[in-house]
């Protein structure tokens, strides 16, 4: 089962880190959102490897619990 992880608020996304095939562990910086201003990392709670990046780097307006990256 894969662990989905998702913005945790609304903004801008600004840096995508990982891709498909990426081994990560957990505190990982896997994707870096713009909101209000600020820079809000968003870490691996898991140890694996990324199967899916549903998110390109620069996409706006992304809402709360929007999918980005799936670890398996």
């Amino acid at each position: 089962m894969a662990t989905e992880v998702r913005t945790q608020t609304a903004g801008n996304m600004w840096k995508v880190l990982v891709k498909p095939g990426d081994a990560v562990r957990t505190g990982d910086t896997l994707f870096i959102m713009e909101v209000m201003k600020m820079e809000v990392a968003h870490e691996a709670p898991v140890d694996g490897t990324v199967t899916a990046v549903h998110v390109a780097e620069g996409a706006e307006g992304l809402d709360a619990e929007d999918l980005v990256v799936e670890i398996r």
